[in-house]
């Protein structure tokens, strides 16, 4: 017990009344006479009281004391909330267009990518084989990059993803199927060995990064479709890749509306939602709808010989046409080289049931009467290079139309096919085979859910945000529209654009920036380089053709010893335009001969002047602008 210091001086103070009690006067003089004859304490000076403050010492007395007072302020009971990092969403293909799918997500220094796929070239695009994203944002980024996921084996989710993985060695996740038709585009590139491919099942879940997403089984054209549930810190995104609700589906797995509801339930900050039937009421028809109009059809087809149109990737619709078939003792054969491998892939992984002996060679389809057979092909879309089209301009090396020939096409024009597929009709019409397509019967139904499915999708999902995704403008705007009736409000719907960043916290969402995303041309072998010039000179050249001036000039003498020469090509018959050739020869002679005058030796004014020239006459003459090379050479 510590001892009581005895020695302390006695306080000055006065001592208080007790309680309940006033001082009296006497008290109250006598304290203050006290009060007056003790001696003021001298007051410190104010340099002496800052050199306190600004010591090592009294900066920390002044944190302490305003942590306390800060700390006193802070309403008890009550934590501060820790901040939420936002998620970034960048488009680098899909959105204002059908086709060249590619998301990727981004969340405390992690990123992960959804799908790679391409698009079909445009007409005007001349020479052009296929349209991939640009990776450039993607590779630059490149250490970022967990993983890609892809929802389904189509091409526009899946067709660019070899050129990707050239450049950029990451894991790839999908379904038992989809990977089974990545496998075999990796083998045709030669990169399948040093690729990382895992299979998932619905209802898997894969960690990323700071991503964990799960896997939800839909439904869809093609077997093995699945929406992604992924989670990051920012929150829950889900994102349904192409679906529809199919309450009879070919495989016997309907969509997992459960989960989907749990999620919604448990909380989804945002919805991406598939948009290209948006335009459409209703539900879209199941798949068995096809199958009995096929029993109509080949049935109504009697003894001729049956052509069926489709998309390569459509197993459903090729399985039924195959069940069809055995049932009327009809032969399948395959045509189109995509068709053959898919159903190699789909049967070996037992997606598909092909009987056997039904497939038969398209080499020998000549040993089978007509009655008997029953061709798959592909150019459902009007494709140039498909085998249908082939087959409509009599350029197929094993198939001849004649008007024996009943054709049914199954499918819709994909928007902007239209036309190359109602020639491809018309060149069938005019040799004499009978075509049925999807407006005259029910030959095909769509792999995309309509308003009413979008709605329920929503409905279930309950986002706090909402972005259409998958379709040309007027699409993503009508999805938008019905996300409005669905009660979301209208700040919390966001349509973005290829190359837009989207940021979204727990408060809002908005386009945060801008990423590098376009169209790279894949022609030939060659990747990226063929470009907006090349393209600009190929349309110019299918316009209005090429004129090219040669001619020979001496090095020392600078004197022209052979030609000008002028050859022309896709510009005019020049048979019937000599006149012109002349005329446009003396103009080059004429020009080179001021140039020689005025002691011009540089090639390229040359060039210039022969260019300019010559482009003014075909122009005054045909108001035609040819491409115009002039070729100068030395000796």
């Amino acid at each position: 017990m510590a001892k009581q210091n005895n020695n302390q001086p006695k306080s000055s103070a006065p001592k208080t009344a007790p309680k309940g009690r006033k001082p009296s006067a006497a008290g109250k003089n006598k304290a203050t006479q006290k009060s007056k004859s003790q001696p003021k304490k001298k007051p410190e000076s104010k340099e002496l009281m800052q050199g306190i403050s600004n010591s090592p010492a009294g900066q920390k007395q002044k944190r302490y004391y305003k942590n306390a007072a800060a700390a006193a302020r802070k309403p008890a009971g009550k934590k501060r909330k820790k901040a939420t990092p936002p998620l970034k969403i960048a488009f680098l293909g899909g959105l204002n267009e059908v086709g060249k799918n590619m998301t990727l997500y981004a969340c405390n220094g992690d990123m992960l990518l959804v799908d790679c796929g391409l698009s079909f070239p445009d007409p005007e695009m001349f020479g052009i084989d296929l349209v991939i994203p640009d990776f450039t944002y993607v590779l630059e980024n490149a250490d970022k990059v967990k993983g890609i996921l892809i929802t389904h084996g189509h091409e526009d989710h899946i067709g660019g993803l070899a050129y990707l993985l050239k450049n950029l060695n990451i894991p790839v996740y999908s379904t038992r199927l989809t990977i089974g038709l990545i496998e075999g585009k990796l083998r045709e590139h030669k990169i399948l060995d040093r690729c990382d491919l895992h299979v998932i099942k619905p209802g898997d879940k894969v960690k990323l990064g700071c991503f964990e997403t799960e896997f939800i089984h839909v439904n869809h054209s093609i077997p093995d479709a699945v929406a992604l549930a992924i989670r990051s810190p920012a929150g829950l995104v889900v994102q349904t890749g192409d679906f529809k609700i199919d309450r009879t589906p070919i495989d016997g797995g309907v969509i997992d509306l459960a989960r989907l509801s749990a999620l919604g339930e448990e909380g989804v900050l945002c919805l991406l939602s598939d948009s290209t039937n948006a335009v459409k009421p209703g539900f879209t028809e199941s798949e068995r709808k096809v199958g009995e109009t096929f029993d109509v059809q080949f049935r109504k087809a009697g003894n001729r010989r049956l052509i069926v149109a489709t998309f390569a990737s459509n197993i459903h619709r090729v399985q039924q046409i195959i069940n069809v078939a055995e049932k009327l003792g009809r032969k399948v054969a395959l045509s189109g080289r995509s068709l053959e491998n898919v159903v190699s892939v789909a049967a070996e992984l037992g997606y598909i049931r092909v009987p056997e002996g039904i497939l038969i060679p398209l080499d020998s389809i000549n040993r089978y009467p007509p009655e008997k057979l029953v061709l798959i092909t592909t150019g459902s879309q009007g494709e140039p290079m498909s085998a249908l089209y082939r087959m409509a301009f009599s350029e197929h090396r094993r198939v001849e139309i004649c008007p024996n020939d009943y054709v049914i096409i199954s499918a819709t024009p994909i928007p902007g096919n239209e036309k190359m597929v109602g020639r491809v009709v018309d060149e069938l019409l005019k040799l004499g085979a009978e075509v049925v397509y999807e407006k005259m019967y029910d030959v095909h139904v769509s792999g995309h859910a309509c308003q009413e499915e979008l709605k329920l999708m929503m409905s279930l999902v309950k986002p706090k945000f909402f972005m259409p995704v998958h379709g040309e403008q007027k699409h993503l705007q009508k999805h938008a529209g019905l996300a409005l009736t669905m009660g979301i409000p209208k700040e919390n719907i966001l349509i973005a654009d290829n190359g837009k960043e989207v940021e979204i916290t727990q408060d809002k969402i908005r386009i945060s920036g801008e990423v590098p995303a376009g169209k790279v041309f894949v022609d030939g072998i060659g990747v990226g380089d063929v470009g907006a010039v090349v393209l600009r000179d190929r349309t110019r050249l299918a316009q209005d053709g090429i004129i090219i001036i040669a001619c020979t000039i001496e090095k020392e003498t600078c004197t022209v010893v052979s030609g000008p020469d002028v050859v022309t090509r896709g510009f005019v018959y020049v048979r019937e335009s000599e006149q012109l050739m002349e005329e446009s020869r003396r103009l080059c002679e004429s020009v080179l001969a001021d140039c020689m005058y005025e002691h011009v030796r540089d090639f390229s004014e040359i060039r210039n002047r022969l260019r300019d020239e010559i482009s003014h006459l075909t122009y005054n003459r045909t108001k035609r602008t040819p491409m115009i090379l002039p070729i100068i050479m030395e000796v």
